[in-house]
């Protein structure tokens, strides 16, 4: 049943990712090619970085056609979408990104734990699954990393691969809780604009030159 609820999660994060990626790819007005490669970098990039750090082969990729067609199909139907559909899908942008995360984070935690890795190990692998394509899609857009200055993103990852390792949580229900948990905060998180501390040297050096020109 592990095995069972690891597929589907992998699925739904694929699918959300790799639709996101897509989206980004035709903001940026990319070709059809374009859009089909940052929308699959965008969907297994997290993965790929997650194995590369607990020591999985990045060829194992090649094994996951399901995974591949699935995330090929999903750009496809992006594609060819009228552009209202797609205007009106971006206004839900947030929420299908959060299920990406959830979905995700908690598939990087399952592999780790099923690796018998260590709790540390099982959380960045939470947060570079959860995020790792995200990152890589917006420095391939050229924009400024999402997670690393949006509303609380990241964390939300950590804190499922904190679940996960400490509980050792397996079924089903209990997995899908906590997926429901971490879409939930997330997008509590976008709502009220929840950030982690943060300070701004150009900010600071703003200040200071509007002092001194005084």
């Amino acid at each position: 049943m592990e095995w069972d609820v690891f597929h589907v999660f992998s699925l739904i994060g694929t699918i959300a990712f790799a639709v996101s990626g897509a989206i980004v790819a035709m903001e940026e007005e990319y070709d059809i090619l374009g859009v089909f490669v940052l929308g699959l970098v965008t969907a297994f990039g997290g993965g790929v970085v997650r194995n590369l750090l607990i020591g999985v082969p990045v060829t194992t990729l090649w094994s996951q056609g399901l995974f591949l067609r699935t995330a090929g199909i999903a750009i496809l139907i992006v594609f060819v979408l009228p552009l209202n559909w797609i205007h009106h899908w971006k206004r839900s942008e947030a929420f299908f990104d959060a299920i990406g995360l959830a979905a995700f984070a908690i598939q990087g935690a399952l592999y780790a734990v099923k690796a018998n890795l260590p709790l540390t190990a099982v959380m960045v692998a939470a947060m570079l699954t959860g995020i790792g394509g995200g990152m890589i899609r917006d420095i391939m857009a050229g924009r400024k990393p999402l997670v690393l200055r949006d509303e609380i993103y990241a964390m939300w990852a950590i804190a499922a691969g904190l679940v996960i390792g400490v509980t050792n949580i397996q079924k089903p229900w209990e997995l899908f809780a906590l997926f429901l948990f971490v879409v939930l905060f997330r997008m509590l998180s976008v709502y009220y604009k929840w950030k982690l501390p943060r300070r701004s040297l150009t900010a600071a050096a703003a200040r200071k030159n509007a002092g001194g020109s005084q």
